[in-house]
């Protein structure tokens, strides 16, 4: 025995599906997104230039990336590499336009503290100073069993 269904119901009954799935697909896309971090820390400015940093090669960073002029790109304390301010972190910062890097590490000395990279421009580093920020960050999910 089979049962005939008018044309119109069909249609409904697939767009009924294709509603289900996208909203499935939504909420797992929503659950796998982790909150953005926030926290406040205190901010200075540095410079690829002679004098300033480790090593004879003042624009290669820790990780071993080459700061150029123009990148917009951060040192962080060794404590913030816990919290998940790792190498290539997308970091928004108080104050700063666009979106900036984790490039470069510190030395262990430092605690929650950040250093915003502004290429050879040494005035804009000294008229940066010192000061307090909020930066705003995302955690990549950890896998289960890691």
């Amino acid at each position: 025995m089979s049962v005939t269904l008018p044309r119109q119901r069909k249609v409904n009954a697939g767009g009924f599906a294709l509603a289900v799935v996208s909203l499935t697909w939504l909420v797992s896309f929503c659950e796998a997104q982790p909150e953005p971090e926030t926290l406040t820390v205190t901010a200075t400015a540095y410079n690829s230039l002679h004098g300033q940093g480790h090593g004879k090669d003042h624009a290669l960073a820790a990780w071993g990336d080459r700061l150029e002029p123009g990148m917009k790109a951060i040192a962080v304390s060794r404590d913030l590499i816990a919290l998940g301010l790792d190498h290539n972190t997308e970091v928004e910062i108080e104050g700063l336009p666009g979106t900036w890097q984790v490039k470069d590490k510190m030395h262990r000395r430092w605690k929650k503290k950040i250093d915003i990279y502004m290429g050879e421009d040494i005035e804009a580093a000294r008229e940066w100073g010192r000061r307090k920020v909020v930066i705003r960050y995302t955690v990549p999910a950890r896998e289960s069993g890691q």
